[in-house]
């Protein structure tokens, strides 16, 4: 038996099934000890015995072939909690799986374990609910592992499972990538089905993986995007993400390096870092730099949180007003607010100003192919901050993150977070966005700087 899971990338761990090095049924023993051991609180739930029959059956020619891997507590898995990270559902139980979670399975050959951590509903970009407290990050358990996806991100970043889901609405797969030292990609909306029983909402959200690697994220992609008719808003997958990985012509393209994106209030020290991973991208790959370019993205902010909370109201029902006091308190302000003050004049200057936003990120694309700013503003917070909150002369928390990673969702162009390297001994992430349908291409840069400056696979220490 192993001691420890397994600390490479999902797709090693798949070769060493294939060579006879390692079986699936080692594997998940080893999972669900070190995660019964881990102080992260990273998993809310774990089916070990489910877990243990389906690596028993594992089918290793397959992309993930008995691989463990985290599914976020926000994604429906039949039979298992179906919470919402939220008191107020805490007794209900899953009906249906989601799609990408039943194609990691059935055409992937993936095994989930159990659910990781969420804020509640999604709603914050932090590592804390009501329900199951507060989520350490993998490289210090006392700071934030992000969110919404932190229990993803800190149980992969903490050596617990290699790969695990992610839902990304404005910045929840790359904020807790960024923060954990992963690789966290948000590819263009649509790309993988959010079905069966998909909530259109405001139309910013889009579903993927946290992973150690870009091979692990592009076969990730390989596995579970493309059309199903139950997300009438996906789209078509060419295929081939892993195997186009190197076949890009990179030389050439245009690159605005713009590290304080929006109204973010970037930490110095780490404005440093993504200017010196940018200039070491333009000159590995043969980029060209333009400068000048406007990527002032017309705030969206109030006006568009009040919009995405209407999904919440739909899932509360008739619990609400009732069950207010079993909710966090931001989201029970959020709800009320928007019950208060979300009406036809305000829907009205979110069509206008996404609208706008669309145009800008248009003329942006117009003149480069690729935008690299910074993931997160900071390195990780210290982890029970809910909202911002100061931390020696700076003030720092939720809504200064967002900041970065919204224009993203509300464009819907693909985004990228890879790890650039540590400020204060914590992992900092680079974001790389591009235009449409450029998912593809956003794998390639993202390789090149794996090859370039290569990263801890977890966290040191890890599994904590």
């Amino acid at each position: 038996m192993a001691d420890l899971p397994w600390q490479g990338d999902a797709a090693s761990l798949v070769d060493a099934y294939r060579s006879g090095g390692h079986s699936p049924v080692e594997e998940m023993d080893a999972t669900l000890a070190a995660i019964e051991a881990s102080g992260l609180n990273a998993f809310s739930f774990v089916d070990g015995d489910r877990a243990r029959d389906a690596a028993a059956a594992a089918d290793v020619s397959k992309p993930f072939g008995g691989v463990p891997f985290g599914v976020k507590e926000l994604t429906p898995v039949t039979g298992w909690p179906d919470t919402e990270a939220s008191l107020v559902f805490a007794d209900r139980i899953a009906g249906h799986t989601a799609t990408m979670v039943q194609r990691a399975v059935d055409r992937g050959g993936a095994v989930p374990v159990g659910q990781t951590t969420a804020s509640e509903f999604g709603g914050l970009n932090v590592s804390v609910n009501r329900l199951h407290g507060v989520t350490g990050n993998a490289w210090d358990p006392t700071r934030s592992a992000g969110g919404s996806s932190g229990g993803s991100a800190s149980a992969v970043a903490g050596g617990l499972v290699p790969i695990a889901t992610g839902g990304d609405g404005g910045g929840s797969i790359r904020i807790p990538a960024g923060f954990n030292g992963l690789v966290g990609m948000k590819g263009t909306v649509g790309r993988i089905p959010r079905g069966p029983r998909a909530q259109v909402g405001n139309f910013t959200v889009v579903i993927g993986c946290l992973a150690r690697s870009v091979r692990d994220a592009a076969r990730w992609f390989d596995v579970c995007a493309g059309y199903d008719s139950r997300d009438p808003y996906s789209i078509p997958s060419p295929g081939g993400w892993e195997a186009g990985i190197g076949t890009h012509d990179l030389s050439g393209l245009r690159v605005a390096v713009v590290p304080h994106l929006s109204t973010a209030v970037v930490l110095p020290a780490v404005e440093a870092l993504v200017i010196e991973t940018a200039e070491m991208l333009v000159a590995a790959a043969g980029l060209r730099t333009v400068e000048g370019v406007d990527v002032d993205i017309p705030p969206l902010g109030f006006e568009w949180a009040m919009s995405g909370l209407a999904g919440v109201l739909a899932d509360l029902k008739d619990r609400w007003p009732a069950d207010r006091e079993l909710l966090t308190e931001e989201m029970a302000f959020g709800v009320q607010t928007a019950e208060e003050r979300f009406d036809l004049g305000m829907a009205a200057r979110v069509s206008e100003r996404r609208t706008a936003a669309n145009e800008t990120m248009a003329a942006v694309f117009d003149q480069v192919d690729l935008v690299i700013c910074a993931t997160n503003p900071d390195a990780a917070y210290p982890a029970p901050v809910t909202l911002n909150t100061r931390v020696g002369d700076r003030r720092v928390g939720p809504e200064n993150n967002g900041a970065l990673t919204i224009p993203a969702n509300i464009t819907g162009c693909p985004a990228v977070s890879v790890p650039a390297g540590l400020v204060d001994g914590m992992p900092v992430g680079v974001q790389i966005m591009a235009r449409h349908h450029a998912d593809g291409l956003l794998f390639d840069v993202a390789a090149l700087l794996e090859r370039e400056r290569p990263w801890p696979l977890v966290a040191p220490g890890a599994p904590v």
